[in-house]
């Protein structure tokens, strides 16, 4: 879902936000606000229009008329599509979730799935995927997996890097669109769809499949949609064999202890954080890697990999 193409019913309140998007893009963004909450006026229901509002607001350094922007945004969509909640949370209104809401994250990646592989890989020199599975081949000495489990597979670009040291791929992503991608590319023996900020028995869809099954589960690239990682840690645990290996990858928080929200909406976690939930889930840490996982804006993201074990 676009959130620039959603219509507010009203023609001239839809023309007038045309012309607010025009006058942003041009770097007015004083003028844009203005526009917007004339459009406003005319479909004071709009959720989406109020959304952008908020965004010309802050770009004009008119924080207070931002978050009551998005107040009102949540007021209308208290399931929060787009995210509101964490844009008041960058902005000090509130304290940072643990977790983004889940239809904003499954409605980012559905909107995002056609131009997913492209933009990533392409545009921003994406390497999460096979610096991940060069890890795992370094630690694991190339061993073939009877049975992988890829956690946030998306279109399933890590997928195609480790189908070859994998007897059985499965994976499970919360977007349905993205799910299409990844089966269109026959790179999976199964997909389906899971919400990893579910517990295994809150999800549902890990308890239909057997537990202890996974010899290798992985989550590259994911966790930074995620603040608390109990519950990936909770299903990775019950997903792995006895000596499987979880192999995963998070922004860089640097000294932070725990995780933060960074501008981009998505979650960075520091090291101490990870080393703690490995300790509290039986996992043994093999390999941590620091190294430059995309660009943002011309500048790089630096990610951190691990590799963990789960002791016999």
């Amino acid at each position: 879902m676009t959130l620039n193409q959603l219509s507010s019913g009203d023609l001239i309140a839809d023309r007038r936000a045309d012309y607010a998007k025009m006058l942003a893009e041009g770097g007015e963004p004083d003028s844009a606000a203005e526009l917007m909450a004339q459009a406003l006026e005319r479909a004071p229901d709009w959720a989406a229009g109020w959304f952008r509002l908020a965004d010309y607001e802050e770009k004009s350094g008119r924080k207070e008329a931002a978050i009551e922007a998005l107040r009102k945004t949540l007021a209308l969509t208290p399931e929060d599509i787009f995210g509101a909640g964490l844009k008041l949370a960058l902005l000090g209104a509130t304290a940072v979730p643990e977790q983004p809401p889940s239809l904003y994250v499954e409605r980012l990646f559905d909107d995002y799935a056609d131009r997913f592989d492209q933009a990533l890989v392409e545009k921003l020199g994406y390497s999460v995927p096979q610096k991940l599975a060069a890890l795992i081949q370094s630690q694991t000495g190339g061993l073939i997996f009877e049975h992988v489990t890829d956690l946030g597979c998306g279109t399933g670009l890590f997928g195609e890097r480790i189908r070859d040291q994998a007897q059985f791929l499965e994976g499970f992503d919360l977007s349905v669109n993205m799910l299409a991608k990844a089966e269109a590319k026959s790179t999976y023996d199964r997909l389906a769809r899971a919400d990893l900020s579910l517990s295994p028995d809150a999800s549902g869809i890990f308890g239909n499949f057997a537990p202890a099954r996974a010899d290798l589960v992985s989550a590259a690239d994911v966790l930074m949609y995620l603040g608390n990682l109990d519950s990936v840690f909770d299903i990775a645990t019950h997903l792995l064999a006895c000596n499987g290996y979880f192999a995963f990858s998070v922004e860089d928080a640097g000294d932070i202890e725990d995780f933060l929200l960074r501008p981009s909406l998505r979650y960075a976690h520091g090291e101490a954080y990870v080393r703690s939930l490995c300790a509290s889930h039986g996992l043994e840490l093999i390999a941590i890697e620091r190294t430059a996982i995309r660009m943002d804006a011309g500048e790089p993201v630096f990610g951190i990999l691990f590799l963990a074990r789960k002791p016999a």
